[in-house]
């Protein structure tokens, strides 16, 4: 296991053994958190994470930093529901080596790994053996978790009738929620949650934001995605696990979401930023509380991006059942817009080409319209006459 904490030499991508076999290498960047992994990996890195049924934001957030191969200690599909995260890292032309086991996660970061099938070795030593997944794999993975998903919708039963039993409240009088300074009563409120599509569909409904002005509230990381679209942030909700200091020391006032009890884990972290945040105890997922809260403080029109909403969603999330969002959103009722997916709704087929054409012919439109009067022609003539004492003057001053 020496060789382990040892840095190898070499250049990461593919290259070939004596025998001819293809090999893919890079230096390794380990981390438990794939989230707070893919912030730091640059292309042809090999990530090794352990992500038990990797799901699709994680995985399209790896696409996006361009590794060379990933390498998961756990499952990528567990069989519990079918995630859509392999398939988006096969597709993009990453190497995906599943179920490596916890001895993988000891590879030093930065270590150059070598990966030949499912065999990963470091400095020629190996240090784990996993299933290298193909098309055919996932698939056949998928087409497994598809039959558990009966299991998955029981427990939501079951979780609905139990979150319904703790929380009744709250969902119906709004027994427990705080008091904010932030000001909603008849106002538009726009909730962002980092899910799928949501800088797209943020950057759709740029218009709707500059007419209405909502209040903007961000779940978690989609503070961030608020502040990275150039927009003003009026409130940050969350467990505070995945938004940025910066976020936080915006001034946009935060909503702590703790557990029942009491504890909230991200409290310290946002006092330590010398920001004094409002705490929220509630079961259920952070947007549930940020359109609970929403709704009890008087909002008109509650506008959701990102935010998760069918059964495999949820299960990305790794909840065990979703009967907090189901109820919250039987609460909110006629108040919600979901506007997840609307910028896929609609998207522009015109060209910049087809634009400067169509302006052309406005251009010229205008143009024969003022030749066909008088006053048009005698301004036309007025004009030229004055083009050419302009070329007059300028040949004089550059001949003399």
């Amino acid at each position: 296991m020496r060789s382990i904490l040892r840095r190898s030499a070499g250049q990461p991508g593919q290259s070939h053994d004596d025998a001819g076999a293809s090999l893919t290498r890079g230096p390794a960047r380990v981390g438990r958190r794939t989230k707070d992994l893919t912030k730091r990996l640059a292309p042809g890195d090999v990530a090794v994470i352990d992500h038990v049924d990797i799901d699709r934001v994680a995985a399209e957030a790896l696409v996006a930093a361009q590794p060379a191969a990933v390498l998961n200690a756990a499952r990528s599909t567990s069989g519990r529901y079918p995630n859509a995260g392999p398939r988006i890292l096969l597709d993009a032309g990453i190497v995906l080596v599943d179920d490596l086991g916890a001895g993988v996660m000891a590879v030093s970061d930065g270590a150059v790994v070598a990966i030949d099938g499912g065999r990963v070795t470091v400095d020629g030593e190996t240090v784990a053996e996993g299933a290298r997944q193909t098309e055919s794999t996932v698939e056949a993975n998928l087409a497994a978790a598809r039959e558990g998903l009966s299991t998955e919708i029981e427990r939501f039963a079951e979780n609905t009738m139990s979150y319904l039993r703790r929380e009744r409240e709250l969902l119906l009088d709004g027994v427990g929620v705080p008091d904010v300074r932030t000001e909603f009563e008849g106002r538009h409120v726009l909730i962002v949650v980092r899910g799928y599509h949501y800088r797209e569909d943020l950057a759709m409904l740029r218009p709707y934001i500059k007419e209405n002005r909502p209040v903007l509230v961000g779940v978690d990381g989609g503070a961030d995605a608020i502040l990275d679209a150039g927009l003003r942030l009026d409130m940050i909700v969350g467990d505070m696990d995945s938004v940025s200091d910066k976020a936080l020391a915006s001034g946009a006032e935060v909503v702590v979401h703790a557990y029942r009890d009491g504890n909230a884990p991200g409290l310290e972290r946002v006092r330590a930023l010398g920001v004094d945040p409002v705490v929220f105890p509630a079961t259920g997922t952070s947007e549930d509380i940020a359109m609970l809260l929403a709704d009890d403080k008087g909002a008109e029109l509650i506008v959701a991006v990102g935010t998760h909403a069918t059964l495999v969603e949820f299960l990305d999330k790794g909840r065990a059942g979703m009967a907090s969002t189901f109820l919250t959103r039987l609460r909110v009722g006629g108040k919600l817009v979901d506007a997840k997916g609307v910028s896929r709704l609609y998207r522009t087929r015109i060209s910049n080409l087809q634009l400067t054409l169509l302006s052309l012919a406005g251009l010229a439109a205008v143009v024969a319209a003022m030749w066909s009067t008088s006053v048009g022609r005698t301004l036309f003539g007025i004009t030229g006459a004055r083009l050419d004492d302009l070329v007059s003057w300028m040949g004089s001053l550059f001949g003399g």
